[in-house]
């Protein structure tokens, strides 16, 4: 951003610039986090260095970029031993969209499924989550999970495998435990 550009300026396109990418923060935040309102405070807090630090970003890929701010800030206040580690999930029924005009049995089986999805997401390892995260549901490219998680892209590319086949696992597991 223009260091001579007026402060309205700065910040009118500084929320152009990072707003549409609100969501995939939080999702990602709520993913690190565990806790809704821990995940609002990490958002809060990467989107002030964001925007402190916007001046010093030149191109490229601004969703990446916002997402690594998320995620160093994640990291840092987890160092600074800042964080409250709630152990709550991410529950779909409060955080997903509901279709009210969709049939009510159906609503009930696929909240079943995101909680037992979610749950089996939720024991992954930080650091297979992450990246299962960050393609799956922010539909990152390993070129983007790559630049966001600081790793080569071979390493998320194994990360994103064993990943996968560790949550089928868990799944495997859970249905045998009627979960």
């Amino acid at each position: 951003m223009d260091k001579y550009l007026g402060d309205d300026d700065k910040t009118a396109r500084f929320e152009a610039m990072v707003m549409p990418h609100l969501d995939a923060a939080y999702n990602l935040a709520r993913w690190l986090t565990r806790n809704q309102h821990d995940a609002d405070d990490l958002v809060q807090s990467a989107y002030l260095r964001a925007f402190r630090f916007a001046d010093g970003f030149r191109g490229g890929d601004v969703r990446a970029w916002l997402l690594t701010i998320v995620r160093h800030t994640y990291y840092s206040t987890l160092r600074d031993g800042q964080a409250q580690r709630g152990d709550v999930s991410f529950d779909e029924a409060l955080h997903g969209d509901d279709d009210d005009s969709a049939d009510p049995a159906a609503i009930a089986a696929s909240r079943d499924t995101g909680r037992t999805v979610n749950a089996a997401l939720a024991q992954l390892p930080q650091a297979f989550r992450e990246v299962l995260v960050l393609k799956e549901m922010d539909d990152l490219s390993y070129k983007q999970i790559a630049e966001v998680t600081e790793t080569p892209i071979g390493t998320v590319m194994s990360r994103l495998a064993r990943a996968r086949k560790l949550l089928l696992a868990y799944l495997k597991h859970g249905e045998q435990d009627g979960i």
